[in-house]
């Protein structure tokens, strides 16, 4: 087996997926990017970020107390405190309510204010060894409700712990956009309540288009605000991350990928070096071993290191890390398939390649979070972009002949439908999925634009 060869090897050995259900990462797998720090500060109370740039992998990673360890000389006030998930991707509905739980709750008239202070109550409660009705959700609404004095007594007590409590995936308490408004809203005033008690915090992890509606309309939400963090990616921190991935691949492929990477022991685990982590010759050269110094026979294609992020980057320019490592992944299985014998790893063709996976994953995802994307977006199959907004309009008549408002969709569905499609393509265009060039036209970015089978002159063809 050639070098080439093993280092294919070793990049399919290395822990490329990004997924987070729930589970623990791997110790290997922690990155810290430094936009991140700002968001694991302790008065960072609200954390924004879109699909796929790591609210989930944080959430998990904040209650491993290994990988707060590892975190500890950067951010040292994570040391010695107790995390709690108050909402999660896992259910758990005995430390909080589940989506049917809101449902019954908003039939009730509840107000979800009171729901999230019974979470947060429970918390405390089972911390420090006090009982207090837990029989149903109800119950200790109903509690909290009678009882005040005691309540406030519990959270007033002295405690000789700190805590954390963590709110992810809020977008499945509920499947329509104003009940989650209200579960929203109702949380990040359970957040201004929290604050007053010393010694427990909190953070409220949001997608975009969650923070860009009406759930901060409440008085002293300024408060919570000025506390936003958000979480991106530079083109710097994805090649930074894709090291610290590939240099903890197991047994012998790690050891392969440390011989190009600079990188530093810290236990049982391998840290990048800071040249590593900006965009420096090392890092770039680094990549160049990897994938040749060109997208093709000359420089005029590009080069590998910039073309690899900015083709998967959306239409608000942000690339997101389980996009660029599937694309990574992909690449190497392609070219080790199609291209054993070429002297890099990763050949230019498969690169192109992975941006096709990548783009497939990243339209499932859509679909996931947003049922009435694809349908609409499926409409324009075959088109090439740039494109007029009257072609586009002119399609989606064709598909949906009474109009955007008969667009189904089973959850959440387009925020601006009542006002037509130019209400369908501002919402499209907040989500990153088109962008309007300065003469009018539509465009998609090739993230999309491939797993939803558009074409562009010169462009990453879709798969057939």
């Amino acid at each position: 087996m050639t070098q080439t060869q093993q280092l294919r090897e070793a990049i399919l050995a290395a822990p490329l997926e990004t997924s987070n259900f729930g589970e623990t990462p791997q110790s290997g797998t922690l990155y810290l990017p430094p936009s991140h720090l700002k968001a694991l500060k302790l008065d960072a109370h609200i954390i924004v970020g879109g699909r796929g740039v790591g609210k989930s992998f944080w959430t998990a990673a904040l209650q491993s107390e290994p990988l707060r360890a590892q975190l500890g000389a950067v951010s040292s006030e994570l040391q010695g405190i107790e995390v709690f998930a108050g909402f999660s991707s896992v259910e758990a509905i005995d430390s909080y309510p589940n989506a049917d739980v809101f449902s019954a709750f908003f039939e009730q008239n509840g107000d979800p204010y009171d729901l999230w202070r019974a979470v947060i109550l429970r918390w405390v409660a089972r911390r420090t060894g006090e009982e207090i009705p837990t029989e149903s959700w109800q119950s200790t609404i109903g509690w909290l409700k009678s009882s005040p004095e005691a309540a406030a007594r519990l959270m007033q007590r002295e405690r000789d712990w700190l805590g954390l409590i963590l709110f992810d995936a809020l977008d499945r308490t509920s499947s329509d956009w104003h009940r989650m408004d209200e579960i929203v809203r109702g949380l990040l005033r359970t957040i201004l309540w929290l604050k007053s008690f010393p010694g427990l915090y909190s953070k409220v992890f949001l997608r975009d288009d969650q923070a860009e509606r009406t759930v901060f309309n409440f008085p002293d939400a300024s408060k919570l605000t000025a506390t936003k963090a958000e979480l991106t990616w530079a083109r710097h921190d994805l090649h930074g991350l894709l090291w610290q991935r590939l240099i903890n691949a197991p047994d012998i492929y790690g050891e392969r990928l440390r011989q190009i990477c600079q990188s530093d022991a810290l236990g049982d685990v391998w840290r990048v070096a800071p040249a590593m982590k900006s965009e420096s010759e090392a890092q770039k050269e680094a990549f160049e071993m990897l994938a040749g110094p060109w997208m093709g026979r000359d420089k005029r294609r590009g080069v590998p290191y910039s073309w690899s992020v900015g083709h998967l980057a959306d239409g608000r320019g942000q690339t997101s890390p389980r996009s660029f490592l599937a694309a990574i992944r992909q690449a190497a299985q392609d070219s080790s398939e199609r291209y054993s014998s070429y002297d890099y790893a990763l050949h230019f063709e498969s690169i192109k390649r992975g941006i096709q996976k990548a783009s497939e994953i990243r339209v499932q995802e859509m679909a996931e979070d947003y049922p009435w994307v694809p349908d609409i977006l499926s409409a324009l199959s075959g088109m090439n972009v740039p494109v007029e907004f009257e072609s586009v309009k002119k399609k989606w008549d064709e598909q949906f002949p009474y109009g955007a408002q008969s667009i189904s969709s089973t959850r959440l569905p387009a925020q601006h439908v009542d006002r037509g499609w130019d209400g369908v393509c501002e919402d499209l265009r907040r989500l990153g999925l088109l962008e309007t060039k300065k003469d009018g036209r539509i465009d998609m970015p090739d993230l999309y634009r491939v797993g939803f089978g558009l074409g562009r002159k010169g462009g990453v063809k879709p798969r057939n």
